[in-house]
């Protein structure tokens, strides 16, 4: 039983390592956009918002102070039924040209955001459509960086980076790695030609496009994927329209969880979606690289029971998975300009082991709260 154990986790190792290389290569393929982009589309920036008091008006701001053609642009923010004072600072701005939708359903329903995203888009003028959240912040150049590359490339979607910034904590800056980790992997999944995942938070896409595809029609039923699950429905027909937009003024910075259990609470949130995927080979590679977390946690604590043959296998492993993020969130640091946090890399390395073995299994049972809500 050991030595299959053992015979196991050195494939599944190899597996993983020959993965994170590939994707490392993926991230190398994409090029930055060069400095002359000039937008010549109009552009519908949308927010779904629910009690973001906190937030909004910061967002709000860093949206209208964008270097871009005001004549282009079109800010339009829906209030996810809110309790708050969301909505009274959204109508602050009307005079600016922000555009406030107030959704008012009487029927519980599962997916409120991807409801509030296609009410938007109805009515919306833009022929490319943004989406991000009301707790982002943009650098002044973001929205004409974006929207260039994309009218540049001539794509159906371009994806871009999120990244988390102000940490206050130690626990927030392991999440900034991780979640460098994660945008890395969306990016080089589209760099090597084989979509997997974005993150609404800095997405865009053609209007056309999503009206041709059937907006969320089939992806409806989840609370989360307005992004992602879209990503792969126009991924199943169109994977070389897809780019990803590797420059740092189209950056667009969010806040890591202030503890565990929200962080816990998103993660499970985010893997919901994963088995809900149409493309079963995306699946399958979630499936391995979970059960190879699953092997060196059971191998590990064989280990520490006495079994001393598969310790070294489990060192083994662990060596070959630290090296091989390590080479590929290195240039990722690079990019964001974060390379103190590899220093937290073998910290994060061992704690994925417990985290996606929990997370693998929590996400895909039960329900989870969300803004208040009880989803699946």
């Amino acid at each position: 039983m050991i030595q299959i154990l053992s015979y196991l986790l050195i494939s599944f190792a190899c597996v993983y390592a020959i993965l994170v290389l590939w994707m490392r290569k993926g991230w190398a393929k994409i090029q930055a956009p060069d400095g002359n982009l000039i937008p010549t589309k109009m552009v519908s920036v949308i927010i779904a918002a629910r009690n973001e008091e906190l937030n909004i008006r910061r967002t709000i701001e860093c949206i209208l102070n964008q270097a871009f053609p005001k004549d282009l642009l079109e800010l339009i923010i829906i209030d996810d039924h809110s309790d708050d004072n969301t909505s009274a600072i959204v109508k602050e701005f009307t005079e600016r040209g922000v555009k406030l939708i107030q959704l008012n359903e009487n029927g519980r329903m599962n997916s409120y955001k991807k409801l509030a995203i296609s009410r938007a888009i109805d009515c919306c003028k833009g022929e490319i459509i943004i989406t991000t959240d009301a707790d982002c912040r943009m650098g002044p150049n973001w929205l004409k960086t974006v929207i260039g590359t994309f009218e540049k490339e001539d794509v159906y979607m371009l994806s871009s980076p999120v990244l988390y910034s102000e940490e206050r904590s130690f626990f927030e800056r392991l999440q900034t790695l991780e979640f460098l980790y994660l945008i890395g992997l969306g990016a080089a999944g589209i760099g090597n030609r084989k979509p997997t995942t974005c993150n609404g938070a800095n997405l865009a896409y053609r209007k056309d496009i999503f009206k041709k595809m059937g907006g969320f029609k089939g992806i409806d039923e989840l609370a989360s994927g307005d992004d992602e699950l879209f990503l792969h429905k126009v991924a199943e027909k169109y994977p070389e329209r897809i780019a990803f937009c590797k420059s740092e003024d189209a950056i667009v910075y969010t806040d890591a969880k202030p503890d565990l259990r929200s962080f816990i609470s998103q993660r499970r949130r985010w893997a919901s979606k994963s088995t809900k995927y149409k493309n079963k080979g995306v699946i399958a590679l979630g499936i391995a690289i979970w059960l190879f977390n699953v092997l060196l946690l059971v191998g590990g604590a064989l280990a520490i029971a006495g079994f001393k043959t598969i310790g070294w296998v489990v060192i083994f492993a662990l060596l070959l998975k630290v090296v091989v993020e390590f080479l590929f969130i290195q240039p990722l640091t690079t990019f964001a300009k974060r390379t103190t946090l590899l220093w937290y890399l073998p910290i994060l390395s061992l704690a994925h082991i417990l985290y996606l073995t929990y997370i693998g299994i929590l996400g895909n049972i039960g329900k989870y709260d969300w803004k208040g809500r009880q989803v699946k």
